[in-house]
C-alpha cells in the first residue's frame, strides 16, 4: 500500500514542474549536447556527456526527491540520497577518472541505447500526454526520476570500453522501484522503464565481459 494516492503523486509534477521551469527546457538542451558529442567527439566529449548523467542526477536527487516529493512519501529521501551518490559516482568516474568512453558502434548494445535514448527523451513524454496526463502532470526529461533512468541507460549502453560496474547498481535499483508506477500508480510510460534495468544491465556486463576476453585473447 502506498502512502500517496495518485491524485497526490501527479500533484506533485504540477507543482514541481510549474516551480523549476524552464530547468525542463535547459534538460533537453544538455541532453541534446550529450547526443551531439557521441558524433562530434571533441576534446574532453566523454567527460562531458557523463558530467550531463551526473547533473541530471543530482538535480533529481535534491529537487524532486528531495524537496517535492518528500513530503507526500518520506522514502523520497531514501531515493533523493541514491540518486545523489549516482551523479556523485558518475561526477568522478565519468568526469574526473574520465573511465566511460562513449561512441556509436554497429551492434545490438549500441542499438538498444540509441532507442532507450529516444524513448528517454520523445516517447515518454509523447505516451504520457497520450494517456491524458498533459504538462505539467507529467514526468519530464531530465529532472524526473524514470526519464533520467531510461537515458542513463542508453548512453552506458552507448560507450566502447568496460563500464564500471557501481554504476549500474542505483539504476538497476530504480527501475524495479520506480517502474512499479507503472502498475500502481497507471504511468503506463514507466514500462518500459520497468524491465530497461532487466535488459541493459545483462547487456552492457555480457558485451564488457566479451571486450576484455578478446583483449586478452588478442
Amino acid at each position: 500500500m502506498l502512502p500517496f494516492s495518485p491524485e497526490q503523486f501527479l500533484s506533485v509534477f504540477v507543482n514541481y514542474n510549474t516551480a523549476i521551469w524552464p530547468v525542463q527546457v535547459v534538460a533537453y538542451l544538455l541532453g541534446g549536447l550529450a547526443i551531439s558529442l557521441l558524433f562530434w567527439k571533441v576534446s574532453h566529449a566523454d567527460r562531458v556527456i557523463a558530467g550531463v548523467l551526473a547533473a541530471m542526477w543530482l538535480w533529481t536527487g535534491f529537487a524532486y526527491h528531495g524537496i517535492f516529493f518528500s513530503p507526500i512519501n518520506t522514502a523520497a529521501y531514501l531515493f533523493g540520497t541514491l540518486f545523489i551518490l549516482q551523479g556523485a559516482c558518475l561526477m568522478y568516474s565519468g568526469t574526473y577518472q574520465n573511465r566511460l568512453c562513449f561512441g556509436l558502434e554497429f551492434a545490438t548494445p549500441a542499438w538498444i541505447g540509441v532507442a532507450l535514448v529516444i524513448y528517454a527523451a520523445i516517447i515518454y513524454p509523447l505516451i504520457g500526454m497520450a494517456s491524458g496526463h498533459q504538462y505539467p502532470e507529467t514526468p519530464m526529461f531530465g529532472v524526473t526520476p524514470c526519464p533520467v533512468t531510461i537515458f542513463t541507460f542508453g548512453l552506458l549502453l552507448l560507450t566502447v570500453r568496460p563500464v564500471p560496474r557501481w554504476l549500474l547498481v542505483v539504476p538497476f535499483v530504480w527501475s524495479l522501484i520506480g517502474g512499479s508506477a507503472a502498475i500502481l500508480l497507471n504511468v503506463p510510460q514507466d514500462w518500459l522503464l520497468l524491465v530497461s534495468g532487466c535488459i541493459a544491465v545483462p547487456v552492457i556486463i555480457f558485451r564488457d565481459r566479451r571486450a576484455m576476453s578478446d583483449v586478452r585473447a588478442a
